[in-house]
């Protein structure tokens, strides 16, 4: 589960209070059958009863230990001490990592601080791990390889994994399911492209850095036909049936940049296409292997988001202030309560 939210919303105060080195007023903590904190019970279990790993965004390791001392002082104390370091040394080689352990962390990269930290944290065979934004403080070429370092890892452990990032990216490569944080309440949970496509609400939409959101009115139900049909300054729409608005009440709405279909102009579809869209590129910006368009609607002045593969926009030859057409695909315009749009990102904030 990946924790996300704005600094100061409470997400690396979760990770410490379910290490227990942070103790809430009043809690209740559960590992599995174990109770780990109940505040009203007197029970706290130690940190280092807790059987948990923890892999801080600065990694935290003894500078004055080398790395083998670093990792094998989280492995079971009740064992000898060449068992202890046979474990450890098993834990780096695991990691790409064995013919380093005699280097002390000053003569580490970040990325090699990084893995030394994930060893140290596995070799208390922990029952839960914790990753407090474990890429950080590594350069962008090292973080991709972690990321999928990582990965290969998430899927090789049985234990529950949670991990507090402001990087969408490593949300949907590494999460399961993602918890909304703001201002120390949960505000939607659920698998991350679920959120994405089916924010709760504009706040929660904001905080995941959909780009396009907008207000409408309702203006006609159509339930025989699924359909509920809005009024976006001027701009008409269709999306999938939603009962619980009336018709003439203000909502809000969000599509994901992703959901706005290009129409081709090397081959124009002769069909009837969904609620199509004619506006000019304001902005093009291509990052890898993705374009972003920032495009003006001629009929309502909104200005929507679209991302498209690069070769897509080559082969139709988009460039700024071009006029193209696209569909908002009525299967993904989601619909909102209204509410003031806020436009903030928590991916915007490095902490």
């Amino acid at each position: 589960m990946a924790l996300v939210g704005p600094s100061e919303s409470g997400k690396s105060t979760i990770l410490r209070c379910i290490a227990g080195l942070y103790r809430p007023a009043m809690r209740l903590i559960l590992c599995g059958r174990e109770t780990w904190l109940e505040t009203d019970k007197s029970v706290d279990v130690k940190p280092q009863q807790r059987r948990m790993g923890f892999v801080f965004h600065d990694f935290s390791l003894f500078p004055h230990m080398r790395v083998l001392q670093n990792v094998s002082l989280a492995v079971d104390a009740r064992l000898a001490r060449g068992l202890r370091n046979q474990q450890a040394m098993r834990l780096l080689r695991d990691i790409d990592l064995d013919g380093l352990e005699e280097r002390f962390p000053e003569d580490l990269s970040g990325g090699q601080k990084q893995r030394v930290a994930v060893a140290r944290a596995l070799a208390r065979n922990p029952r839960v791990l914790l990753l407090d934004e474990p890429f950080s403080a590594v350069d962008q070429v090292t973080r991709r390889k972690l990321k999928l370092q990582t990965l290969q890892l998430t899927r090789s452990l049985n234990i529950p994994i949670v991990l507090v990032t402001h990087d969408l990216d490593e949300e949907f490569l590494l999460a399961d399911s993602m918890s909304v944080i703001h201002a120390g309440k949960t505000l939607q949970c659920g698998r991350p492209e679920n959120l994405m496509q089916h924010p709760e609400n504009t706040l929660v939409a904001g905080l995941l850095d959909i780009r396009n959101i907008f207000s409408a009115r309702v203006t006609k139900q159509e339930p025989e036909r699924n359909r509920t049909l809005l009024e976006c300054n001027g701009l008409r729409l269709a999306a999938r049936y939603h009962e619980a608005y009336a018709t003439g009440e203000r909502v809000s709405w969000s599509i994901p940049p992703s959901s706005l279909l290009l129409h081709s102009r090397i081959r124009p579809s002769k069909g009837v296409r969904e609620n199509p869209v004619r506006g000019e590129i304001l902005e093009l910006i291509v990052v890898g292997g993705l374009c972003t368009l920032i495009v003006r609607s001629s009929t309502s002045s909104l200005d929507f988001t679209l991302e498209i593969p690069v070769h897509v926009a080559t082969r139709n030859g988009l460039v700024t202030g071009d006029t193209i057409d696209f569909s908002v695909l009525e299967h993904a315009l989601h619909i909102m309560p209204w509410q003031q749009l806020e436009k903030r990102s928590l991916f915007s904030s490095n902490r």
